[in-house]
């Protein structure tokens, strides 16, 4: 929602000053197919030969991120710490061979079958289950253990911004692109010298429109997308390191409710469930 908001303010005020300051939009509009095809054309294929096929695809997904918001809302929070409060409570009273079921077939579980958002992203799931796992085979040192879900959560990290950082090359080289095509525009004005200036006059504007759209494109548009891209990863990566607080605050022995409290410390301000909703939350839970 907001980069439609952002989107219109952006072309509404540039353009409406223009126009409203005396600037003509034919000379514009006559230019802006030939000069969008040759900047377009050039930041894609750039964008293409830099990328691997999986950034590519990543990169259309992370607009669409961008236009979705996040991923992980509020509600969605409070069901990872209902998930991990059952498996805590599960984990004390009965040990971890209760919980065999339910790391080993996940989509059979019980417990994960009533978070399906959950159950949905593989990340999220495959990192309770193999933390669970790793205390199965007896490796329990919460230091060593809090070290090891986070090279998992890095690594997850970093491969989920390589598309915001492709966004912004893109970004950072389509000024110059724009430069490329407003050359092209004079080399083709100066083919054409004897015309009349009235004439000469439109064909220089034309070129200029390269420049334009090039900056207007880098920093009106792609830059923009490719921050918001990466302040929406930030914050839904958040949400995997709830996942390693409460287990590794369950490794040292804590009891169940309070791993769930150290995990709720630590979501986003605007995402967080209070106490006693969280509280509440746990008493509507089935029995262990």
């Amino acid at each position: 929602m907001t980069l439609i908001l952002g989107l219109v303010m952006v072309f509404g005020l540039v353009f409406g000053g223009f126009m409203l300051s005396g600037g003509k939009m034919d000379i514009v509009l006559h230019a802006l197919p030939f000069e969008g095809m040759m900047i377009g054309g050039a930041a894609l294929g750039a964008f293409v030969i830099a990328n691997s096929m999986s950034v590519v695809k990543s990169s259309v997904g992370g607009i669409m991120k961008v236009v979705k918001g996040p991923k992980w809302k509020a509600a969605d929070y409070t069901d990872l710490l209902n998930l991990m409060y059952e498996m805590a409570r599960i984990y004390k009273q009965k040990g971890i061979l209760a919980l065999d079921e339910h790391i080993e077939n996940p989509k059979e579980s019980s417990i994960f079958q009533r978070y399906p958002k959950i159950l949905k992203d593989h990340f999220a799931t495959e990192l309770i289950t193999d933390s669970f796992r790793m205390l199965s085979m007896q490796f329990d040192d919460k230091y060593q253990t809090e070290d090891v879900i986070n090279r998992k959560i890095k690594k997850h990290h970093h491969e989920s911004l390589a598309s915001a950082g492709a966004i912004q090359t893109m970004a950072d080289g389509l000024p110059a692109i724009g430069i490329v095509a407003a050359v092209l525009g004079v080399i083709k004005t100066m083919s054409s010298i004897d015309q009349p200036p009235e004439v000469l006059g439109k064909m220089i504007g034309g070129a200029l429109v390269g420049t334009f759209l090039g900056v207007f494109l880098a920093y009106c548009m792609v830059q923009p997308i490719s921050g918001r891209l990466k302040q929406i990863e930030d914050e839904d990566g958040t949400f995997y390191m709830i996942i390693r607080d409460i287990f590794v605050a369950m490794v040292a022995n804590h009891p169940p409710n309070i791993c769930v409290e150290i995990g709720r410390g630590n979501i986003p301000t605007t995402k967080q469930p209070d106490f006693y909703q969280v509280e509440a939350a746990q008493k509507e839970l089935p029995a262990a």
